[in-house]
């Protein structure tokens, strides 16, 4: 028994003096909790909403202060016109408009009734009908509170809701955009993490270092297949998403396949970032899966709105390149934007891949030369 003791308090020492599996045992899952418990969140917070009031009546402001003062949304000012309606969608920071037509509060007063429109961005169709059930609750509430007052029976104001982008609502359209950002930023980080890493721990790598090529050319060659063949998979997706879900691109097809490019060099350079600083495969096969994964479905917005988040993960995923991917081809794919919808994520991308292209290259040289 002693001896089984002795034993067992060497195997403690070991896993203690390995900061690494202790962070695998305490770490993940209290980072796990932490983010499924703020992350993921079926209420809203924050959404952008716009106001068209034709009318502008004290009825029509009324109902405006109401659904501002409700804390759930973050008024993003008056538009002028239906035009503005599809601009403001564009720029992607309104998730709904409510439309007050001409004479309001004239129709009500004399009809009885009156209709107030909810116009939703239905590219996200699950944050778009929690946003209209919300605008819809606070207007029926409202309406209540009228006929209360009046004594008449029923609603006097109820709410007409319509759907930009997808008037469906179908789930492909958010889910499809989400998966081909997923995918490509594991598969090309994977697969260029695990193969300069295997040259690393397979004893091949120094006979490479020591042939004429520079370390760029080296990492250039490793990246280069990677490259053509993810973009024939992009192709690939983009082929079925047409012919199995019938997703449109309503935008630039050189446009989107311009980006996508952009995307993939960028997750290929991070791939390089992640195999420098990795001594096995294993190691490049864990951060770039669970360092990438997680951070991906939960934090980029492709399930779960950003806006609802605490601000500290609005600061977390700002740095994580898919949230500005997904911001881009769904502004090509579904809502048929051009290039000055989304230059400023385009020009993000940009710099974080001449980031991880310079920290690669000094990172390879230093520890491989």
């Amino acid at each position: 028994m002693k001896r089984f003791l002795g034993f067992v308090s060497k195997e403690f020492r070991h896993i203690f003096r390995d900061y690494r599996t202790l962070f695998i045992l305490f770490g993940i899952p209290a980072a796990q909790i932490i983010i499924f418990g703020y992350a993921v969140s079926t209420d809203i917070k924050n959404a952008g909403i716009a106001f068209l009031d034709l009318s502008d009546e004290e009825v029509t402001r009324s109902i405006t202060n109401r659904i501002i003062s409700s804390g759930f949304f973050v008024d993003k000012g008056r538009l002028l016109n239906y035009d503005d309606i599809d601009k403001a969608f564009r720029e992607g920071s309104t998730k709904a408009v409510v439309v007050f037509g001409e004479k309001f509060g004239s129709r009500l007063t004399a009809e009885g009734t009156a209709s107030v429109s909810v116009i939703a961005d239905g590219s996200e169709p699950n944050t778009s009908t929690l946003i209209t059930n919300y605008i819809t609750a606070i207007v029926n509430s409202y309406s209540s509170e009228m006929a209360g007052r009046s004594g008449a029976g029923g609603l006097p104001v109820s709410a007409e809701v319509r759907m930009f982008y997808n008037p469906a609502l179908k789930s492909h359209f958010m889910f499809v955009p989400g998966v081909i950002t997923l995918i490509l930023i594991l598969i090309c980080a994977l697969m260029t993490s695990v193969t300069i890493t295997r040259e690393k721990e397979f004893g091949t790598m120094e006979v490479l270092l020591v042939s004429p090529l520079r370390p760029v050319q080296i990492i250039v060659g490793k990246v280069m297949p990677y490259f053509l063949l993810s973009f024939v998979n992009v192709i690939l997706i983009l082929a079925l998403s047409w012919f199995i879900f019938a997703l449109p691109v309503r935008g630039s097809m050189i446009l989107l396949l311009a980006e996508t490019m952009l995307y993939i060099l960028m997750s290929l350079s991070l791939g390089i970032l992640i195999s420098t600083v990795s001594k096995t495969m294993q190691q490049a096969i864990f951060i770039s899966l669970i360092g990438l994964m997680l951070p991906t479905v939960l934090l980029s917005g492709f399930i779960f709105p950003i806006e609802n988040m605490p601000a500290v993960y609005n600061y977390i995923s700002a740095v994580l390149p898919p949230r500005y991917f997904i911001t881009i081809i769904k502004a090509i794919m579904i809502k048929g934007t051009g290039f000055m919808y989304i230059w400023k994520e385009t020009l993000v991308l940009f710099g974080m891949t001449l980031l991880f292209i310079g920290l690669s290259v000094r990172n390879f040289r230093i520890r491989l030369e």
